[in-house]
């Protein structure tokens, strides 16, 4: 042993995945979690931070109850998180990867509406 410091090395953004079944049925599994419309504009105002179901439910102006019933399959799957800041509970996407994926779906979609070329 020389004493030597390690960095603690970072997330890895990319992963060296072979798609065996448990991988692709688990990304089949997200993905269905996406295939909504409302609890995909919460994952994305997820994505830019912390919100509570008042905040989530006026940005994505659907009815409360909706943001409640879509917040609950997103925990149950472990798509998000939550933590309690007073009497409030305070929501957050739990894994940088699909804050990423969001976004892209929504930058795939943007080129889709608007008919930018598509690039690399």
């Amino acid at each position: 042993m020389t004493g030597e410091l390690r960095p603690v090395s970072e997330p890895s953004l990319v992963h060296a995945v072979q798609p065996d079944q448990a991988h692709l049925e688990a990304a089949t599994a997200a993905f269905r979690m996406l295939a909504d419309a409302t609890r995909l504009h919460i994952l994305y105002l997820l994505a830019q931070g912390e919100q509570d179901v008042s905040a989530l439910t006026e940005a994505c102006g659907a009815s409360r109850t909706a943001v409640s019933q879509h917040l609950a399959k997103l925990r149950f799957t472990g798509m998000v998180e939550t933590r309690r800041e007073g009497r409030r509970i305070v929501y957050r996407i739990r894994d940088g990867h699909l804050a990423r994926l969001v976004r892209e779906g929504l930058n795939l979609a943007d080129h889709i509406v608007t008919g930018e070329q598509p690039h690399e």
